[in-house]
């Protein structure tokens, strides 16, 4: 008989989407955590980044709204965004290559087992960005004067 015990306590980590319409689950074992700082992920975002994790396939359940999700693919690239069709926000979906899952970081209730490993396409990246750790830090938003 086969010891299960390390199946047992792979950790799962819940997530979804900003109006909880899509919900699911994955387990906690990421092997690439990339900061991708390239145009289109820009656009993508509204921001200087996306925040990408990389897992297997069947790292995910859908606990529910995977049928509520919308997919983009940038023509010329294999780059893909799937989102909430009703909140817009980023969700777990198979790579273009087919060969994984990608999972937003900001998606996930928990922590990832990795922290980031690299920013890529930082030739991409915006000037604003380079002074990112200068911006004053709160816990909350800022009053107004």
């Amino acid at each position: 008989m086969g010891d299960h015990s390390t199946f047992d306590k792979i950790e799962v980590l819940q997530g979804g989407c900003l109006c909880q319409a899509i919900q699911f689950e994955v387990t906690n074992q990421f092997t690439h955590f990339h900061l991708c700082h390239c145009y289109q992920c820009q656009k993508m975002t509204g921001s200087a980044h996306v925040s990408n994790l990389f897992t297997t396939k069947d790292a995910i359940k859908w606990l529910q709204g995977e049928t509520e999700t919308k997919r983009y693919t940038v023509p010329g690239r294999q780059l893909t965004n799937v989102f909430c069709q009703h909140c817009g926000s980023p969700v777990p979906h198979i790579a273009s290559s087919g060969k994984s899952l990608i999972v937003p970081a900001g998606s996930l209730e928990g922590e990832p087992n990795l922290l980031p490993q690299d920013h890529i396409f930082m030739g991409e990246s915006r000037k604003w960005h380079e002074h990112i750790d200068e911006a004053i830090c709160f816990s909350h938003f800022p009053e107004s004067k």
